[in-house]
């Protein structure tokens, strides 16, 4: 009998890992790391320009009255790229849009600025990722709403789609 019990015992264990393998497939845990810095400053910080036809970037711009939009991008991020059209309809639709370029080089950047449009009034250049991680951004794109006083309202995960600008649009109208 318990010669037996040590012949299944292999086939147990694989079938009771296969389960919990394919639990985790149909039940997957959320992957996106949330800012815990929404609702608080903006850290401080104070970037050299990114763009060659573009301000730098200080956190002390924020806190100026109006409420702006902030975007992490890359030149090498592709999906920075498939967000430029949403971007730019925010920037035609008066809102506006400071960006900060991550481990990243000013030719870069403008020539990927150049290829996509230019939605940002100042672009920053985070050559070591040490604001983006201070802002608790996990990747690129991401985009936060800062208030007029300074404070992250909001942070958009992932790339801007088209059915994310009305939403962008309301909240930063609510924030004025």
């Amino acid at each position: 009998m318990k010669g037996r019990w040590l012949t299944w015992l292999p086939l147990a264990v694989f079938a009771a890992l296969a389960l919990l393998f394919v639990g985790g497939l149909l039940r997957p845990e959320g992957r996106v790391i949330e800012s815990k810095m929404v609702g608080k400053p903006l850290p401080a910080f104070a970037l050299p320009a990114g763009a060659s036809d573009r301000p730098a970037l200080a956190s002390a711009q924020f806190a100026k009255g109006k409420p702006r939009l902030l975007n992490i991008f890359a030149s090498w991020c592709v999906p920075c790229a498939a967000e430029s059209p949403q971007l730019m309809a925010l920037k035609q639709a008066g809102i506006p849009i400071d960006g900060i370029a991550i481990r990243d080089a000013r030719g870069d950047v403008d020539r990927f600025l150049a290829r996509y449009g230019n939605p940002y009034e100042r672009i920053g250049l985070d050559a070591r990722s040490s604001v983006q991680l201070d802002l608790g951004s996990s990747g690129v794109p991401e985009t936060f709403l800062i208030g007029g006083d300074g404070r992250i309202l909001h942070q958009h995960i992932g790339d801007l789609r088209a059915d994310d600008v009305a939403d962008i649009m309301d909240r930063w109208k609510a924030a004025q």
